[in-house]
C-alpha cells in the first residue's frame, strides 16, 4: 500500500506508556512517563546497539535533535536482539560509545516494543504534544520527513496552546578519565609501536609497545571530516608503502595516515552515506560509502567491510577507484559466487594467504573469501572470480557460546578476526566476551580466553596476541595458549514473538505515505522496490523475488509451519513543486526479518510500515 499524498485524518490513537524492566539512562536516575513529557513533541526511537541501521538513525537525528531541542524530546527504547544486549551495563556502555544525548529506556524484555507492535529495528514513532501517535517510520532516511512534521506540530500546537517549550530531561553522565574510550581496532606499526582507533574520542592513538604509554594522538578529538578530524574510526590496515588506511566509519570514508609525517588524507568516500541507486564503482573520491567498519590489504587491493550495506568493497590505490566486490545489499547468510552472496554487517577482516577471513557480525558467523578456482568452481559467467564460504555460523537468529565441530559451534556477534601463524583464525567473539579460535585443518572451534569485555579486534605481537578490550577501554596482552579453555555450551535464538499467519495466500502490504509536500519520484521509472525471500527458502511456494509494487500476494507452502520472511523495501520521494527543475529527493528504506508461524486462526494480511500509519 503506498500513497503519494499526505495521509487523511484518522481516528487518533493514544500512545501506549513507556514501560520496561530496565532502568532509564541519561536522566539523572529519574524515570519518566509520557504524561511527564506532555506538551513536548516526543520521537520514540526503537533501537538496538548491534544494528548498523539503528546507528545510522542516531546520526540522522543529531541535527534535528539540536535544532528543536526546546520542543522535541527523543526517547530511545533499547530493544535487544542478542542476550548480551539485554545486560544493563552493556546498554550503559553503548549509550556512551555512540554519544546518545537523549533519555534511553532499557527494555530488555521488549515490553514497550510489543505495546507499539514494532516489527523492525530501527522504528521511529512520533507522538504529538497531546500524547497521540501521528506518524511511524521504519528504517533509515526519514529525518527530513520527521523534521517537516515537527515544524507542522510546532505551529499547530503553539496556536492551540498545547506546546511547552524548555529544557528537556537529558542529563549527561559524568565523564571518565582513561587513555582510550571504547577503542575499535589496533595494528603494529613498522616502529613496533601500536596504533589504535580510539573510536568514541574520534582519534587514532599511538602507544608504545607496552600498549599503555601514549606517544601521540592523531585527530582533534572532535567529530568531523576535516584533515584533523575523524568520526568514530574503526578498522586499520598497513599498506605496502608504510602508510595506514583507516576506516573512518561515521564519515563513510577511507583516510590514510602517514606515521612519519603525520599527514591525514581522504582517499575514498564523499562524507555522505551510500543509498540504493548510488554508484557502486568509480573514482574513489566521487563514490559514497556506507559505514566502512574494517579494512585489509589482500591481493593487491584494500578490501573493505562495508557494514552499512552488508557488502565487501575494494579500493585500488593504484587507480584511485572503488567497487563492490561481494554481496547484494540483502542481509542474511548466503554463500556462493561473490556477486550473489549475502552478508549481515561484516565488521572484521583478516588476510591469510589465499583467504580473506570475514567476521559477519549479525549472523554471528565467520566466513571467508577465496578465488573460485581454489574451491573447484567458477563464477556465474564462467570466469574464475571470488566465492564466499561460511566456516562457522548458521544465520541471523542463532547465536551462543558452543565449541566443537564448526557445523554446530556458536558465536555471538563477533567483530574481529585475526590470522594466526598456524593457519587458524582467532575470533574476537564480542558479545560472548571471549577470544575464540577456528582451525580449518580440524574443523574445530575452541575458546582461547574469557572475561574479555567486548573484544572488538586483536593483533599478533611476537608470540603474544594483543586484544582490544573495547568496553574496558584498554589493550590486553595474552600469551597464545597451548590449550583451549573449557566453557559450558549455551545456545540462543532471538526472542521475538512470531506473527501468526493463515496458511495459503498471504497479502503483504508495505505502507508508505510520502511526506507532506513530496510525491513518489517517477521521473525515471518506478520509485519503489520490494524484495521478498524466506528462511527456509521452501517456506514460500510463490511470491519471492524483486518487483516495484509495494503490495504483493505470497503463497506459503504446505507442510512448513514456521520460518522467517525477509522483506526489503525502498521508496524515493521528491519535493512536489512543478516550478523546481531540480527538486530535493529522499530515499526511505528498511529490511525486515519477520518470524512467522502458520496457524488456521492466523492473519491473512501482513502490513509493514515504512512510513505513515497502517489503516
Amino acid at each position: 500500500m503506498n500513497d503519494a499524498t499526505p495521509a487523511t485524518r484518522r481516528a487518533r490513537v493514544r500512545a501506549p506508556e513507556l514501560i520496561g524492566q530496565g532502568s532509564w539512562l541519561n536522566t539523572g536516575d529519574v524515570s519518566y512517563t509520557l504524561a511527564d513529557l506532555r506538551g513536548r513533541i516526543v520521537i520514540i526511537d526503537f533501537w538496538s546497539f548491534c544494528c548498523i541501521n539503528c546507528l545510522h538513525v542516531l546520526d540522522e537525528l543529531r541535527e534535528l535533535e539540536e535544532k528543536h531541542r526546546d520542543t522535541v524530546v527523543i526517547v530511545g527504547i533499547h530493544s535487544p536482539k542478542f542476550v548480551h544486549e539485554a545486560e544493563h551495563q552493556s546498554v550503559v556502555d553503548a549509550v556512551e560509545r555512540y554519544e546518545v544525548h537523549h533519555p534511553v529506556l532499557n527494555d530488555p524484555e521488549l515490553a514497550t516494543w510489543k505495546q507499539y507492535a514494532v516489527r523492525a529495528w530501527p522504528t521511529l514513532v512520533v507522538v504529538d504534544p497531546e500524547g497521540y501517535i501521528v506518524a511511524q517510520h521504519a528504517g533509515e532516511g526519514h529525518a527530513h520527513a520527521i523534521e517537516k512534521l515537527v515544524e507542522e506540530l510546532e505551529t499547530e500546537h503553539a496556536a492551540k496552546g498545547t506546546l511547552r517549550r524548555g529544557d528537556g530531561p537529558y542529563v549527561a553522565p559524568e565523564p571518565v578519565a582513561t587513555h582510550l574510550r571504547f577503542p575499535g581496532k589496533a595494528l603494529v606499526l613498522p616502529s613496533g609501536n601500536l596504533l589504535v582507533s580510539d573510536s568514541t574520542r574520534h582519534q587514532l592513538v599511538e602507544l608504545e609497545p607496552d600498549g599503555e604509554s601514549v606517544v601521540r594522538r592523531i585527530g582533534s578529538g572532535v567529530r568531523g571530516f576535516g584533515r584533523d578530524s575523524f568520526s568514530e574510526p574503526q578498522g586499520l590496515a598497513l599498506l605496502p608503502d608504510g602508510t595506514v588506511i583507516v576506516a573512518d566509519t561515521v564519515n563513510h570514508a577511507l583516510r590514510t595516515y602517514d606515521p612519519v609525517s603525520g599527514a591525514v588524507e581522504t582517499v575514498a568516500g564523499t562524507g555522505k552515506q551510500w543509498w540504493q541507486g548510488s554508484a557502486t564503482s568509480g573514482p574513489a573520491l566521487e563514490v559514497d560509502l556506507s559505514s566502512p567498519w574494517d579494512v585489509a590489504w589482500w591481493e593487491g587491493r584494500v578490501w573493505i567491510a562495508m557494514a552499512g550495506v552488508h557488502q565487501l568493497w575494494t579500493y585500488d590505490p593504484a587507480t584511485g577507484t572503488v567497487e563492490v566486490a561481494a554481496g547484494t545489499t540483502n542481509e542474511g547468510l548466503v554463500d556462493g559466487p561473490a556477486a550473489e552472496a549475502w552478508f549481515a554487517q561484516p565488521s572484521g577482516l583478516a588476510a591469510a594467504g589465499d583467504r580473506l577471513w570475514v567476521a559477519d557480525s549479525e549472523t554471528s558467523a565467520v566466513r571467508y573469501v577465496e578465488r573460485a578456482d581454489a574451491g573447484g568452481s567458477e563464477g556465474p559467467d564462467g570466469s574464475a572470480g571470488y566465492v564466499i564460504r561460511t566456516a562457522v555460523g548458521t544465520g541471523l537468529f542463532d547465536f551462543g557460546h558452543r565449541d566443537g565441530d564448526a557445523e554446530q559451534a556458536l558465536l555471538q556477534h563477533p567483530l574481529g578476526v585475526t590470522a594466526l601463524p598456524d593457519g587458524s583464525v582467532a575470533i574476537s567473539d564480542t558479545y560472548n566476551h571471549a577470544l575464540r579460535r577456528y582451525d580449518p585443518a580440524t574443523g574445530q572451534v575452541t575458546t582461547l580466553a574469557t572475561d574479555l569485555r567486548e573484544p572488538s579486534g586483536a593483533v599478533l605481537v611476537g608470540e603474544d596476541i594483543v586484544v582490544v578490550e573495547s568496553a574496558r577501554h584498554r589493550l590486553t596482552r595474552l600469551r597464545l595458549p597451548e590449550e583451549a579453555v573449557r566453557v559450558e555450551s549455551v545456545a540462543h535464538r532471538t526472542q521475538r514473538a512470531a506473527t501468526e499467519v493463515a496458511p495459503g495466500t498471504l497479502q503483504l502490504d508495505i505502507v508508505f505515505t510520502a511526506p507532506k509536500g513530496q510525491k513518489l519520484d517517477t521521473r525515471y521509472g518506478p520509485s519503489t522496490r520490494l524484495l521478498v525471500s524466506a528462511t527456509p527458502p521452501e517456506l514460500l511456494a510463490s511470491g519471492d523475488g524483486a518487483d516495484t509494487d509495494l503490495s504483493r500476494e505470497v503463497v506459503l507452502a504446505d507442510g512448513i509451519t514456521e520460518g522467517v520472511l525477509h522483506v526489503s523495501a525502498m521508496a524515493a520521494s521528491c519535493d512536489d513543486d512543478p516550478a523546481n527543475e531540480y527538486p530535493a529527493c529522499h530515499v526511505h528504506q528498511q529490511d525486515w526479518g519477520v518470524p512467522i508461524k502458520v496457524t488456521p486462526s492466523g492473519t491473512a494480511r501482513l502490513g509493514l510500515v515504512l512510513a505513515g500509519m497502517d489503516a
